[in-house]
């Protein structure tokens, strides 16, 4: 009912009737309660006298639908019925298989022949008949069970056939004519009773053995025998494609794949074992055999997955064959790129009429032969790269002969690889040429780009070229990679056309920033490789450090780039290697280490001046950073020499507060106050000065200062925070060198000065100054008369230290019992209160 409903509304609503009527409805309906009651007991009263003179039972009590079953529920069956019968069966068929060996190899030497053929055929029969009436009941797995052990028995029977009749015969022959004979019959068993699926499994299981035993037989050689199971492999396979049966599949298949993998392997033994042209070409073409049956599986495969296997394993297996061949008719250098040549000729199926899958797996095999091939150059690589980093231990200690001589001073060089630059090349002409857009584009690119700059790097030293050009040559790879560099990052992306964002901040753009970005870092890692190489001779580090350093100071000031990083880094680049043209031009001078420092120190300054017109924060960043480590080059140079050390913290100090002239490097001031001091002290020390207030008084004086500077500007600074530094730097040190001195000219001097510190403090009520100018003075006043407070405790009585330690016990006690009095009564009268 709604809630505006009136209550008068309601009470004339309600339709209640007389008295008189409603005692009638009432009496009504007791009657007819009354009445079903009394249906209801005699009902009862008729059932129990049924169940007396049925005798006692128990009578189901039902609950609720929803209820558990009462009483214990009997035990769930774990295997189902199919499957008990299933057990049954196959035990059945293999104990009666069994038995038949048995009663074949033990008990055959009892009977005669005749008794023993009749044994065997009618047996043999009977299984084999069994299963149509069998199958006419509709009892297949019985059926099944019967005719395995049928054939089982047909095995038998060849066995004692031989044994019998034809044991002059050779065995392994036998066996192999039997195998294809017990196929051929196991293959029509199973078409005419169709029914049952043992039998056609069963044929191409014994279908493995036929071909391969009879090579055996024949004694043919090994090439036959791989022939043998490469056949095999290739009728598995083409069963496995073409029957429809799922089970005759499934052995096909699993004999395909054995078979084909036993004679793949027998086939790479024979090509790597071959003695000549001759058994290289026929083991070749076993493998190429192999390359057809899977190339042909891989076409009629219907699975794309199971396709691009057997397509990428034609693939392989194709390049080994004509690599085989190839080995054995090329010098050992060759082998490689020879291989090579094969997987980049594989690439042609691109485009063409093959389908998707196996061009897909094509593609794929001569991937993986090209990264092979690119792993078999990595330890030259290796040695060509780092081999120079010798000349560390080395330096300037006479200049090689040639560049084979220069990259190995402690390493042996490694023959044998003088090819790798040209399969370095080639690899990276295929990434070049093969993706010529789309996302793998700038990934294809940085890969070349990667393999063109190693194959620069190892041609001087195959080609043994003269020092010196190899130096020009190393130098132009720099050059050229740093060009790359400036260029990619210039157009913004990877394919020169200046689409790209280079902002690094989505895939487009990190795709696009991956070339610049891969070519920065080979020439960085080509210039370092540079220096190393040039340590063999002073005059040709002075002139690598020389060019180095122009160089990447002239790609620096090149316009804007799009890639965030590059002018940075060379930036960078160009200081670190100023730095180091400095240090070998000291060395070269015969300089000693702290008189290089002070020509070091012209990097920072460099760095100093020019890091704000570089109008680009990362770049502005990267610049100050080289320069401060420059900076910590020089004084690590000085730190033999201390009066030199503080002129080169105090310059160190005049380059960091130059930077602190800037609105937003002002915290740089902290560095060179810090800087100002230890210059001072380093002086200081180099003066044998040993008073402290000469170390102290430089920081006290500047820190005073600022703190005054502090309050002048914020009225609400704490004067702890404004002059407490200052105050404690010096007032410290020095009181404790006063309890340690035994004149009175410091005692008088620190006295006079916390004297007026406190007067200062209580001028202008400041907690600072008055605190520890305080504490100072009466410290300081304690030192003076510890003598005589010394003299004084020599007349006291011993026992009155103990007493007036006792009386101060005593004193406090009572004052903290008055505490707890106070606290109770306290206690007491609010409690008191209502």
């Amino acid at each position: 009912m709604p809630w505006h409903v009136t209550r008068t509304t309601l009470r004339g609503m309600t339709n209640i009737p007389p008295p008189a009527e409603e005692l009638r409805i009432l009496d009504h309906e007791l009657w007819r309660l009354d009445a079903r009651r009394a249906q209801l007991l005699a009902r009862r009263t008729w059932l129990l006298d049924v169940l007396r003179a049925a005798g006692p039972q128990t009578a189901p009590v039902h609950g609720p639908a929803g209820w558990p079953p009462r009483g214990p529920q009997p035990p769930r069956p774990e295997a189902t019925a199919p499957g008990v019968q299933n057990v049954l069966l196959v035990l059945g068929g293999v104990l009666l298989t069994i038995a038949a060996i048995a009663f074949t190899l033990v008990s055959w030497g009892d009977m005669g022949i005749a008794g023993r053929a009749a044994v065997l055929g009618a047996v043999t029969t009977a299984a084999l008949a069994a299963p149509v009436p069998l199958l006419k009941r509709g009892l297949r797995s019985t059926a099944e069970s019967v005719a395995g052990l049928g054939l089982a028995l047909t095995v038998l029977d060849a066995y004692a056939l031989h044994e019998v009749a034809l044991s002059s015969l050779d065995g392994t022959g036998y066996a192999a004519a039997a195998a294809a004979l017990l196929a051929a019959l196991w293959t029509a068993y199973g078409r005419v009773l169709g029914d049952l699926r043992l039998p056609l499994p069963a044929a191409v299981a014994a279908a493995q053995l036929p071909l391969l035993l009879w090579a055996v037989a024949a004694d043919t050689g090994d090439h036959t025998i791989t022939a043998a199971l490469l056949v095999t492999a290739a009728l598995d396979a083409a069963v496995a494609l073409t029957t429809p049966v799922r089970p005759v599949r499934v052995v096909a298949a699993v004999g395909a794949y054995g078979t084909g993998a036993l004679g793949v392997l027998a086939a790479g033994l024979l090509t790597w074992d071959a003695p000549g042209p001759s058994a290289a070409a026929r083991a070749a073409a076993l493998l190429a055999l192999a390359a057809a049956i899977a190339l042909g599986a891989a076409w009629r495969a219907p699975e794309e997955r199971a396709a691009l296997g057997l397509a990428s394993a034609g693939g392989l297996l194709a390049v080994a064959a004509a690599g085989g061949v190839l080995r054995s008719a090329l010098p050992g250098v060759w082998t490689v790129p020879a291989c090579l040549a094969c997987a980049i000729a594989l690439l042609s199926v691109r485009g063409t009429w093959l389908p998707e899958s196996v061009r897909r797996g094509l593609f794929l095999a001569s991937t993986a032969v090209q990264a092979l091939a690119v792993a078999w150059t990595l330890p030259l690589v290796a040695l060509v790269l780092l081999g120079p980093a010798d000349w560390a231990a080395h330096a300037w200690s006479g200049t090689p002969s040639d560049a084979r001589d220069a990259v190995t001073v402690s390493a042996p060089w490694m023959s044998g690889t003088e090819s790798a630059p040209l399969v370095l090349a080639a690899v990276a002409a295929v990434l070049a040429l093969t993706f010529r857009g789309g996302p793998p584009r700038p990934f294809a690119l940085s890969g070349a780009l990667l393999l063109a700059w190693s194959t620069a790097l190892a041609l001087p030293a195959i080609t043994q070229l003269p020092y010196p050009a190899a130096l020009l040559v190393h130098g132009a790879t720099t050059v050229a990679t740093l060009t790359a560099a400036a260029y990619t990052s210039a157009t913004g992306d990877g394919n020169g056309n200046g689409d790209g964002d280079g902002d690094g901040t989505t895939a487009e753009g990190r795709r696009a920033s991956l070339l610049p970005t891969t070519a920065l870092c080979l020439t960085l890692l080509g210039s370092l490789h540079l220096v190393a190489l040039s340590l063999a001779s002073e005059a040709a580090t002075l002139a690598v450090l020389g060019s180095l350093t122009a160089v990447f100071a002239s790609t620096a000031v090149l316009p804007r780039w799009k890639h965030p990083h590059v002018r940075s880094v060379t930036t960078a680049a160009a200081l670190a290697y100023a730095s180091a043209l400095a240090c070998a031009t000291g060395a070269s001078l015969d300089w000693r280490p702290q008189h290089i420092a002070l020509l070091v120190l012209v990097v920072p300054a460099v760095a100093a001046v020019l890091a704000p017109r570089l109008g680009d924060r990362t770049t502005t960043v990267s610049t100050e950073i080289t320069g401060a480590v420059a900076g910590l080059l020089a004084i690590g140079l000085a730190t033999t020499d201390p009066p030199v050390l503080a002129l080169v913290l105090a310059l160190c100090g005049v380059i960091a507060a130059g930077t602190a002239v800037r609105e937003d490097r002002r915290r740089v001031g902290h560095a060179a106050a810090v800087l100002f001091v230890l210059a001072a002290w380093v002086r200081l020390t180099a003066w044998e000065v040993g008073a402290p207030e000469a170390y102290m008084l430089p920081v006290t004086v500047p820190a005073l200062l600022l703190g005054y500077v502090r309050r002048s500007r914020d009225a609400e600074a704490s004067s702890w925070t404004a002059y407490g530094p200052g105050l404690s730097v010096t007032l410290l040190p020095s009181l404790l060198a006063v309890w340690g001195d035994a004149n009175w000219p410091r005692p008088l001097l620190l006295g006079a000065a916390a004297l007026a510190v406190t007067l200062v403090g209580v001028r202008h009520r400041l907690r600072a100054p008055l605190i520890l100018g305080g504490a100072t003075l009466l410290l300081t006043a304690l030192h003076e008369l510890a003598p005589y407070i010394a003299q004084a405790m020599g007349a006291v009585p011993r026992w009155a230290p103990p007493a007036l330690a006792g009386l101060l016990l005593l004193t406090l006690g009572a004052t903290y019992e008055q505490r707890l009095r106070d606290a109770r009564r306290l206690r007491d009268t609010l409690s008191k209160l209502r």
